[in-house]
């Protein structure tokens, strides 16, 4: 839809073309991606409630879990349930006001975790360099002050972005190459000089990466030098098992990104966009969950008894 303005017509609204070149595809991609989003909820809600549940789990790592376990929830729900509608419905629009906010939504959850990773991994640092003072330096405070800065750094972020986008002209074609209003799909549109955006994203995306890296790489350079100068095989066991599975989400998550960022601008690129997309924003909410419950034994205890609870209630 168009608004003319004088000379110019104005985009108010666009069109999601999603995965509209499978139509055949549309029926099982539903099924999978709607089973996928089940799971993500269930998971990461899992977490939530059995952290609040289990005494044991009141320590500073498992305080960043339920938060990044939120962060997945809501960057998740931002896109999957626009992505099953468009797969469905044959309307497949969105507002303009709706597109930049699911951007700003799913640029800030995004900015967020990025940092929440970063903040684990010196969580992790601390729990295997330092373990007797643990929980002095990790600290209710400091934990809940390294939390909202991670919060408040990715809604500025975010904010900035969003910002630039705003200042841009959209007057035709309204379609968006996507499933969802991503920053490239939205730029591609714009029917003036993008520069300034340009450079404010790519500024902001390079800052962000490389802090949050460094941040993760100083974190486990210590931990290795620690670990290796550990004389039990025990506790080099037990540091292992800590960091193994923050490792894995933060190899997976940053791996897609820089996948992002190395697709090629181009028409035959958008597909590994989409799919690339698709991994970021559905399956890694729903594989952190499975990454820290199916490899941490508290966890997994708190679950088996509350599903023996639940059985037993019911059996009575």
């Amino acid at each position: 839809m168009m608004l003319d303005l004088g000379n110019e017509s104005s985009v108010t609204m666009f069109i999601l073309s999603g995965f509209s070149e499978y139509p055949h595809l549309h029926a099982p991609l539903f099924l999978l991606f709607f089973m996928i989003y089940t799971v993500t909820l269930i998971g990461n809600l899992g977490i939530i409630v059995v952290r609040k549940v289990n005494r044991k789990l009141h320590t500073p790592m498992y305080f960043f879990l339920s938060h990044l376990s939120f962060l997945d929830i809501c960057y998740s729900s931002v896109f999957t349930p626009k992505l099953l509608e468009i797969l469905i419905v044959e309307d497949r629009t969105i507002s303009f006001k709706g597109c930049m906010t699911q951007f700003f939504f799913i640029c800030a959850f995004v900015i967020t975790e990025m940092f929440m990773l970063a903040v684990m991994a010196y969580d992790r640092f601390v729990a295997v360099c330092n373990p007797l003072l643990y929980t002095v330096s990790m600290s209710p405070k400091l934990c809940a002050f390294l939390v909202a800065g991670t919060y408040m750094w990715g809604v500025l972020c975010s904010l900035t972005i969003t910002y630039s986008l705003l200042q841009l002209s959209y007057c035709g074609p309204n379609i968006i190459n996507h499933f969802g209003c991503e920053y490239s799909a939205i730029l591609s549109l714009s029917c003036s000089d993008p520069t300034f955006s340009q450079v404010v994203c790519l500024t902001i995306s390079i800052f962000n990466e490389t802090c949050s890296l460094l941040i993760i790489l100083a974190s486990y350079v210590f931990i290795v030098v620690t670990i290796i100068k550990m004389p039990s095989k025990g506790g080099l066991q037990k540091a292992f098992s800590t960091c193994s599975s923050h490792l894995t989400a933060i190899s997976i998550f940053h791996g897609i990104i820089l996948l992002l960022y190395c697709v090629p601008n181009s028409k035959n690129s958008w597909l590994v966009v989409k799919v690339a997309t698709v991994l970021f924003t559905v399956m890694i909410p729903m594989i952190n969950p499975l990454i820290y419950s199916l490899r941490n034994k508290d966890v997994k205890g708190t679950v088996s008894r509350l599903m023996h609870l639940k059985l037993q209630a019911h059996s009575t």
